[in-house]
Parts: C-alpha cells; structure tokens; sequence
C-alpha cells in the first residue's frame, strides 16, 4: 500500500526526508571512495587497476577464498566480478586455484604484488581515521554509532530480500 505525502504526519515526513538523505549519502560516499583510492594510485604511479579491483584486494586481505564467496561475503560490491578476478590473476595480483574438492570452484588469494596494494590502502585508511579524530570531525564514539545505524539498515534490507518475495 503506497501511503501518500498528504497522509503523512509531521514526524513521518521528517524520517521519510532523512532516510532519502541517508540513501543519498550512503551512495555518493561511496563514490567518493573510489575517487579517493583512484587518486591516491595515481599519486603512487599505480594505473594497472582501478579502485574497485583495489578494493577487492584490500577486502580479501590475508584470506583465501572462493570466486562465488566474493560477493556473500561482502569482498566486492559490484558487478563484473570474473572479469576484475581474471585481470587482477593475469597482472599478477592474485593467484587462483581450482578446488581440489569441486573442480568447478576457484580459490583466490593475494599475491605479494597484491599484498603490497592492500598495504597502501592499509596506509590510506589510518591517515583518514587520523585525520578525521585529530580534527575533531568524528571519534571513536561516533564512528561506532554510524556503523551500528548502518549495520541495522543492512540487515533490514537483507531480510527484505529474504523475505519480501
């Protein structure tokens, strides 16, 4: 049932209003970040990848996993994935292997090439989170209330899409 601005009180407005807005955020911050990792390789001369396949490196750390597992497990975001995990293999960033169990399933895991990506966005990170606590733009405190806040709208949406159909 579609519930039209009219019907809504005050309050109601005000949350739909913010809840846009949050969207919003949550979307152009994410771009923002893929501009920021983008830059910080070009600064550094690193123009083989793009921001989502370093991020993709940085995500899987020192794991191994499945290709499949990628996306359920939260490593990458986007569409695409066997064309970022294939490129990232051949230049030499990962390697991948078939499962000796499933032969249809390959394990991937970072290369020391691919160590030495995730170790400049390691640095990347920590001289954000510094910056932002030394300028007073947000502490630990805060930082934990908008993890929670975003934690509980992903699990909402995760049941959504559970449970709506």
């Amino acid at each position: 049932m579609m519930i039209h601005a009219g019907v809504l009180d005050g309050s109601q407005k005000a949350f739909i209003l913010g809840y846009l807005e949050s969207l919003a955020l949550v979307e152009r911050l994410h771009r923002l970040l893929l501009d920021v990792v983008k830059d910080e390789f070009e600064r550094l001369g690193v123009l083989e990848i793009n921001a989502v396949q370093a991020l993709l490196l940085f995500n899987i750390g020192d794991n191994e996993v499945a290709a499949g597992e990628l996306k359920t497990r939260g490593y990458y975001q986007g569409s695409n994935v066997s064309y970022n995990l294939k490129k990232l293999v051949d230049l030499g960033y990962m390697h991948h292997q078939r499962s000796e169990v499933d032969r249809r399933s390959v394990r991937v895991r970072l290369t020391d090439k691919g160590r030495r990506v995730r170790a400049i966005l390691s640095e990347l990170f920590a001289r954000h989170a510094d910056g932002l606590e030394r300028r007073g733009m947000i502490g630990a405190e805060g930082i934990e209330d908008i993890n929670q806040s975003l934690k509980r709208m992903e699990r909402y949406w995760t049941e959504q899409i559970r449970y709506i159909y």
